[in-house]
């Protein structure tokens, strides 16, 4: 018998996250500069991470022989501060930090699902929720996608006796739809109180401030609501990895009792901490990720691709065969998504890059699709 056997079967049949190709892995094999290849494949920051993020991690290297503070005061301190009024009934025993949102939408598996339990998603939805659901032993029900986007209906139809977790990201990753609020904030009400909906709004800097949900809001209104939150988009920070959810002090209760101890570094706390400051960076982030976004539309538009509008800082563009336009785009130096795990074998997910990549990207692609 191989070892492999004694892991529970649902273990066993996980398929692992596939992450984007990193620019040293595509150097490698295809004997490029590193310097020449653009990557616009993870829905990073193209500016980097904030000035007083830098400045915070340069001040902050002289302690990392003492482990980092486990509850992460300082941070949640800052959270709890830039939320505001709508989030002071609740206050820091309702914040929960995680190494990158998605340790947190693991924890809430961990935290509330089973075997012999459900959670409830959408087609085309974030791919660690089904990984999360699984782990877990539980049952994972896929509800049918409306436009690339959560059909709230179908996610209704789809809730069970055992379903305990509802995952809703909005925006979507990786297709980018929107739910409106009042449609979002009616379904919310419409679900048993006995099941944990988390809305993951990892994307939600993006977004004008008209279109933002007032979901910090809503907890007040729903004590089986949790929100989940991350630094790695708009704030720059992914190599740090650092995310937190927003809950009920008794719903976070839980999903500490299954946090590891000192899950977010010492590095990630001080940086988040800053950047949460940076209002200047954040602006000029959003601005830079507005204009790409028009910029990528507009050649989309000219080369008479369809493509999915998107909120966040990528969007989905159907190119017939992608996997093959997927290598011929690394031949090139530029890295890109493809998305056929997702149910949609013809996109690619384009991530928002500076000017200049997201040229270099027209351009390719242009190429690419003339010869194909």
């Amino acid at each position: 018998m191989q070892p492999s056997a004694l892991a529970p079967a649902y273990i066993r049949t996980i398929a692992p996250y596939q992450p984007g190709k990193p620019i040293s892995e595509l150097a490698r094999e295809m004997g490029l500069n590193e310097a020449d290849i653009v990557k616009l494949a993870s829905n990073e920051n193209p500016l980097g991470i904030s000035p007083k993020a830098r400045n915070a991690i340069a001040g902050a290297i002289d302690e990392l022989a003492l482990y980092p503070d486990g509850n992460g005061f300082e941070l949640k301190l800052a959270i709890v501060d830039k939320l505001g009024v709508e989030f002071a009934g609740i206050g820091m025993a309702g914040v929960v930090l995680g190494n990158g949102s998605n340790d947190v939408l693991e924890l809430v598996a961990r935290a509330f699902l089973a075997p012999g339990t459900s959670a409830v998603y959408s087609q085309h939805a974030f791919a660690v929720y089904p990984l999360v659901t699984q782990a877990t032993g539980a049952t994972g029900v896929e509800a049918p996608a409306l436009d690339y986007g959560h059909d709230l209906a179908a996610m209704r139809q789809a809730i069970r006796d055992d379903t305990r977790v509802i995952f809703i990201a909005n925006p979507n990753n990786p297709t980018g739809t929107l739910l409106a609020a009042t449609a979002l904030h009616s379904f919310i009400a419409s679900v048993p109180e006995h099941i944990i909906v988390v809305l993951d709004e990892a994307y939600g800097e993006f977004l004008d401030a008209g279109l933002q949900a007032p979901s910090v809001s809503w907890l007040a209104e729903f004590p089986n609501l949790v929100l989940t939150r991350t630094f790695s988009k708009a704030y720059g920070l992914a190599g740090l990895r650092v995310g937190f959810a927003l809950a009920h002090a008794d719903v976070a209760g839980m999903l500490n009792r299954v946090r590891q101890p000192f899950n977010v570094n010492s590095l990630a706390l001080t940086a988040a901490t800053a950047a949460l400051s940076d209002v200047d960076f954040l602006a000029e982030s959003k601005r830079i990720n507005d204009a790409g976004m028009a910029q990528l539309v507009q050649g989309f538009q000219r080369m008479g691709l369809a493509f999915i509008p998107s909120y966040g800082n990528f969007v989905c563009v159907k190119v017939g065969a992608a996997a093959a336009v997927f290598q011929e785009l690394l031949k090139r130096g530029v890295i890109v998504r493809p998305v056929g795990n997702y149910g949609m074998p013809e996109h690619l997910r384009v991530s928002i890059g500076l000017p200049e990549q997201n040229l270099r990207f027209l351009t390719a692609l242009g190429e690419i699709l003339v010869r194909a």
